[in-house]
């Protein structure tokens, strides 16, 4: 993560993803392209954490309907990934509420997150995040816990941003990402501790 706790590829894209996103909304369906292609990896590995299988058919209806609302969207880049991850939360908790499922544990896309080099025990979970199986630990965590380390870590959200997402303040946000990492770097064996048996998404400490 970079020192703000978004991975530094995805700040990189900002500044490109909000000139795209103002284009699209005069219009510009090259430009709208260009804005899905650099928010749907990181969109699509958050969905699939929180639906599992589903996650394309349930991000295909949230770009529905951020298509549909794009002109009311104000903001820049960062904001319009806070944006379409709350709208992706909506769609994805809908689909929760009908199949009426928990979600399910699923690998996430190991390219969807590109993270530094590890310098402490967290940076050493979130260096290890970048592969299949490590991220399929993220879906096993509790739920507040899962989102906050998908919000942070997959689609690249600030804290407070994340915050606004999940409707929590930045201060349970951080708390919330603290522990899911602390326990992946158990679960990793990054610090040596051996944790408790595995939990579903949905389950709360």
């Amino acid at each position: 993560m970079g020192q703000r706790g978004e991975p530094r590829r995805v700040q990189a894209y900002d500044g490109e993803l909000g000139a795209a996103v103002a284009r699209a909304q005069d219009g510009d369906e090259a430009a709208f392209a260009v804005a899905y292609r650099l928010v749907q990896p990181g969109l699509l590995g958050y969905v699939r954490g929180l639906v599992g299988e589903d996650a394309e058919d349930v991000a295909a209806d949230a770009w529905l309907e951020i298509a549909r609302d794009l002109r009311r969207f104000k903001g820049d880049g960062a904001g319009f990934r806070g944006w379409t991850a709350t709208i992706a939360r909506h769609r994805a908790l809908d689909h929760l509420r009908r199949q009426k499922v928990r979600p399910r544990p699923t690998a996430l896309d190991q390219d969807v997150v590109d993270l530094p080099g590890p310098h402490t025990t967290h940076d050493q979970v979130l260096e290890n995040l970048s592969t299949r199986t490590a991220l399929a630990l993220v879906s096993a965590l509790p739920r507040d816990q899962a989102e906050a380390v998908l919000l942070r870590v997959v689609v690249g959200l600030d804290g407070p941003s994340a915050a606004r997402v999940l409707g929590k303040r930045p201060g349970a946000v951080r708390t919330a990402t603290y522990r899911g990492l602390k326990r992946l770097a158990r679960r990793l064996g990054t610090d040596g501790v051996t944790d408790d048996g595995p939990r579903t998404l949905g389950e709360s400490t």
